[in-house]
């Protein structure tokens, strides 16, 4: 039994080893099957607070929703927008970032229909990169517009807006309150405001046909600006003409350039890329004012005039500047807006987990499964994949999410206070597989039932109630809940736990290996004495339970296997009489079990039985015998010690308990097994001294 136990250690502790080599491999391979670069990539997530256990108010609400969306999923009706759904939880948290955060994700997951397939390739083609910059101009403007409102609601006697409706009342307002210094500023006046800063301040709040309203009222100065703004408020796009770019970008290096008006230069490189190393910052003051100027700027491919892609820009924010060149940690939102503004929403997903001490994890948590959900999140190919990694066969500087890991490292935090909404959390990687192929909800769902504590196991998977199992929280998903329990029981066992392991195989109606399980348990400890609360104990009136249940119902085991569970099972018993030495009750169990000769004539017939008999009964013969020879000295010495009488018959019985004794002896050397000498010593001395 030691060696058995030492080699399912072995055997444990092997798979544990090939498991880590398995992940090291898996990390530093691309789906693609190319080494993948991990200068700089963490190998191992580590969250602060990742020790927490319970729901926040904040994780209960989303957990409400996540709940509500996937009934409808498991009833099969129209399912909601996750989108809205924690959009909606986010307007309970008293938190105006979060909001905002969830208000510009709804606008830019507003994206062209792709079929189901790799997120990176839909998203690198023509029409979603254009949508993708579109979006986030289009949010980055809207916001820019209620900056403005605010600003003018402010101060209404500097604005004097007059109550006009429309943004070119909006800019003018905002100019006058925001322009005080006119110097440098070109001498071109609109209702006493400098035409430039009104033209630019149009544009940023993304209405171009008012800034060519404003244009139009300064006479018939700037021609090729004013013909390709025209164009730009008449594209879906919001470009110029291929034609309108290159005069305008020549008109810019003659007369422009040298101005020294800024809000001229900005708004002509808004327009059109003339000059996108120039920052602009007399009139760029926010990493927002800057975002809008470059996404104007993007175009499809670069040429020799240096047009900017939207993939050099992705580049220039996550790997040029970096987190540090944002102070990111201290302003996460800001960082984490600039990535997901540009379409880089994995990158997005995971510095939000993890940056500013992961405080914002349940946000990234429901935002990666929202967009999962939606088939917009690009998701490594492996679950044993960094959180974020990297594949050579993508387009730069595209990176994947392992949504898996970001889930259960997120579900560990209240797994064991919150079972039924871990599940839900884990319901969400129905569709992935695990690293031996089977499915991800089953396999974490399993090792969240092994870890959890027995009224937490009841919880999830039931409990047996006679000869059925009494259905648990996990039978109101879409899964085989024997395959789960199943998964649970193989890796109990393979663990060792095997008292564990016998619970959830009888849960799963494997009663051969509940049997054979107990038969193993029951040897190591059936001639111990008996303690409350000990394992010996434990078993013991799991054993009970379990002989009065299979008695009723119909088990597929083979008999030599029952017969050893039951003959354990007695031999318990036995041992508990030895030692409350009840010697009468034990000699009678003993000789009703058939297991020892008690009389010279049946050893023959004892052993030749004996090859019948499972390894696990076999294992305990020598402390059986010992025990019985015990009991037979006790008596036979007790015997001798009465008081004289009828002389005839306690001479038989004495007789009697000599030949007991002899039975044993004889019994013991001609076993097929080898017996330990110290036992059969002690049995050769104690039918000496009975003579």
């Amino acid at each position: 039994t030691f060696e058995l136990n030492r080699v399912q250690q072995m055997e444990h502790m092997l798979g544990e080893w090939k498991q880590m080599r398995y992940e090291i491999i898996n990390a530093m391979t691309a789906p693609s099957g190319e080494l993948v670069d991990l200068r700089g990539i963490p190998q191992r997530t580590k969250l602060a607070g990742s020790m927490i256990s319970g729901l926040s108010n904040i994780e209960t609400a989303y957990a409400k929703e996540l709940q509500t969306y996937n009934d409808h999923v498991l009833r099969g009706i129209s399912r909601p927008s996750l989108f809205h759904a924690f959009s909606r939880a986010a307007e309970t948290f008293n938190d105006k970032k979060v909001l905002d955060m969830w208000n510009m994700v709804k606008v830019m997951v507003n994206l062209p229909s792709t079929p189901r397939g790799d997120q990176i390739k839909s998203r690198s083609s023509l029409e979603v990169e254009q949508t993708i910059v579109s979006q986030a101009r289009k949010y980055l403007e809207n916001r820019y517009r209620e900056f403005m409102n605010s600003l003018v609601n402010e101060n209404l006697a500097q604005a004097k807006r007059g109550g006009i409706p429309g943004t070119v009342p909006l800019v003018k307002s905002f100019v006058g309150i925001r322009i005080q210094n006119m110097r440098d500023l070109e001498d071109a006046l609109v209702d006493d405001r400098p035409i430039w800063p009104l033209i630019y301040y149009c544009m940023r709040a993304g209405d171009f046909k008012a800034a060519l309203t404003c244009l139009n009222q300064c006479g018939s100065s700037f021609q090729e600006f004013r013909q390709a703004l025209e164009e730009a408020a008449n594209d879906p796009q919001r470009r110029p003409s291929s034609r309108g770019e290159s005069i305008v970008k020549l008109h810019y290096r003659k007369h422009v350039r040298s101005s020294t008006d800024p809000f001229k230069r900005a708004a002509y490189c808004a327009l059109v890329p003339c000059e996108p190393d120039d920052l602009h910052s007399e009139v760029i003051c926010t990493a927002d004012d800057y975002l809008w100027l470059k996404l104007c700027q993007v175009r499809e491919q670069t040429d020799s005039e240096h047009k900017l892609t939207l993939d050099n820009l992705q580049t220039t924010i996550l790997e040029v500047y970096g987190e540090s060149y944002y102070h990111a940690h201290e302003q996460p939102f800001l960082y984490f807006s600039m990535l997901f503004l540009t379409g880089q929403f994995e990158a997005a997903i995971e510095f939000l987990a993890r940056g500013a001490g992961a405080r914002h994890l349940p946000h990234a948590v429901h935002l990666a499964a929202a967009m999962h959900e939606h088939s917009l999140l690009a998701p490594s190919q492996s679950v044993l994949a960094p959180l974020i990694s990297v594949d050579p066969a993508d387009k730069p500087p595209a990176k994947r999410l392992n949504l898996a890991r970001l889930i259960l490292l997120y579900v560990k935090r209240f797994e064991s206070s919150d079972p039924k909404e871990s599940l839900h959390y884990l319901f969400l990687l129905r569709c992935m597989k695990d690293p031996h192929g089977r499915n991800m909800f089953a396999a974490s769902a399993a090792e969240m039932v092994v870890d959890a504590s027995p009224n937490n196991r009841a919880l999830l998977v039931g409990k047996i109630d006679g000869d059925r199992r009494l259905p648990g929280i996990l039978d109101q998903f879409q899964i085989n809940t024997d395959d789960v329990i199943n998964i649970c029981a193989e890796t109990l066992y393979r663990k060792g736990l095997l008292e564990d392991a016998v619970t959830m195989y009888d849960l799963a109606g494997n009663h051969e290996k509940v049997l054979n399980i107990m038969c193993t348990l029951l040897a190591q400890v059936v001639s111990q004495k008996d303690a409350q609360g000990s394992l010996r104990s434990r078993l013991q009136t799991l054993a009970t339970d379990i002989s009065l249940r299979y008695q009723g119902i119909a088990i597929q085991v083979p008999a030599e296997l029952v017969a050893a569970f039951y003959t354990l099972r007695d031999l318990m018993v036995f041992f508990d009489q030895f030692h409350n030495e009840q010697h009468q009750t034990a000699m009678r169990t003993i000789a009703d079990s058939k297991l020892l000769p008690l009389h010279v004539k049946e050893v023959d017939e004892r052993v030749t039985a004996l090859r019948r008999v499972s390894p696990e009964v076999a294992g305990t013969l020598s402390d059986v015998l010992l025990a019985t020879m015990t009991i037979i000295y006790r008596q036979y010495q007790k015997m001798r010690g009465t008081e004289p009488g009828d002389e005839i018959a306690r001479e038989q019985q004495l007789r009697n308990l000599r030949e007991h004794a002899r039975a044993l002896t004889s019994f013991a050397g001609t076993l097929p097994y080898r017996m330990p000498n110290e036992t059969n010593s002690k049995l050769v001395q104690m039918e000496i001294l009975m003579h």
